[in-house]
């Protein structure tokens, strides 16, 4: 049992069609055909969407969104199509709203890593690779990878777990034409991103996109190297051997699993409503990634 500790009801607006409440994003379709993107201030940890929300999360994401794509634009194109407000929508969409092009989704999670960590590292401690790919002994958490790797999922339903598949896996499901392409794509856009992060004191550790077609174009989607995609860590305090500070749900995660939170994750049962100091770290954590990155002043 996991999921939303309780569902929120879509706005019904009219003109457009509710399509999908997913952990973050609300989705609908309006007249025209074009899918409209509404990001929430919900937030996840642990595979539950949590009762607290995080004030302007679902703006920095879009925000953020937005930067990252005029930086990659020569390199992939993406779906936004406009950020104007749809008629009747409520005010409160306004800077967390995207409409966007309908596209043809590939049904793979597309992960660049650059560092050890996370599931990666799992696996590397059993076998000495990650998705199948080998890697040199003497790596730790936080290592840096000779070079970076593409290291596909599956897409999930909410409340279940991303699996990592090889990349033998993407070409069966999609063809060698395909797979290809999104991995040459993926890798491209996570070497552009890494530099520019590294540029501005952060460490871009991995990330994960979302592409689809638009006819025969490959097309980014969803959101881009956000806090929520990637692992973003602090240049300055990066250490290897050790779990890293990142910019993102640490202060959620670390409260979670605490003995002042009271939570048992393994008797899963919903978590608890976040003490008012969690939020407030958390907020700040995002709206440092998004200044330190773009930099320029969220206010």
């Amino acid at each position: 049992m996991s999921g939303f500790v309780e569902k929120p009801e879509p706005l019904q607006v009219p003109g457009l069609v509710h399509l999908h409440t997913g952990k973050v994003r609300d989705l609908y379709r309006n007249d025209a055909g074009d899918l409209v993107m509404v990001a929430s201030d919900r937030i996840s940890a642990y595979d539950w969407v949590l009762p607290t929300e995080i004030p302007d999360k679902g703006r920095v994401l879009t925000r953020l969104s937005l930067w990252w794509f005029d930086q990659l634009a020569d390199l992939a194109p993406n779906h936004v199509l406009s950020t104007e407000l749809p008629a009747g929508a409520p005010t409160d969409w306004a800077g967390r709203t995207l409409v966007c092009k309908s596209l043809r989704m590939v049904p793979v999670e597309c992960v660049a890593r650059g560092y050890l960590t996370g599931s990666g590292l799992v696996e590397y401690r059993q076998s000495r690779t990650v998705c199948g790919i080998p890697l040199p002994e003497g790596l730790g958490d936080g290592s840096e990878l000779p070079e970076p790797i593409f290291t596909p999922a599956t897409k999930a339903a909410v409340g279940e777990h991303d699996e990592n598949v090889s990349f033998e896996e993407v070409v069966r499901q999609v063809g060698a034409d395909t797979a290809e392409v999104l991995r040459d794509t993926t890798l491209a856009v996570y070497a552009r991103a890494r530099d520019v992060a590294r540029s501005r004191g952060i460490v871009l550790a991995d990330t994960k996109f979302e592409f689809g077609f638009d006819g025969e174009v490959l097309t980014l989607a969803d959101e881009v190297l956000t806090p929520d995609s990637s692992r973003f860590w602090p240049a300055e305090t990066w250490e290897p051997g050790h779990a890293q500070p990142s910019y993102d749900k640490q202060y959620v995660r670390d409260w979670l699993t605490s003995s002042a939170s009271g939570w048992e994750r393994a008797a899963e049962v919903p978590p608890p409503v976040l003490p008012e100091a969690v939020v407030a770290a958390t907020r700040a954590k995002y709206l440092e990634a998004y200044e330190r990155l773009t930099g320029t002043s969220w206010a």
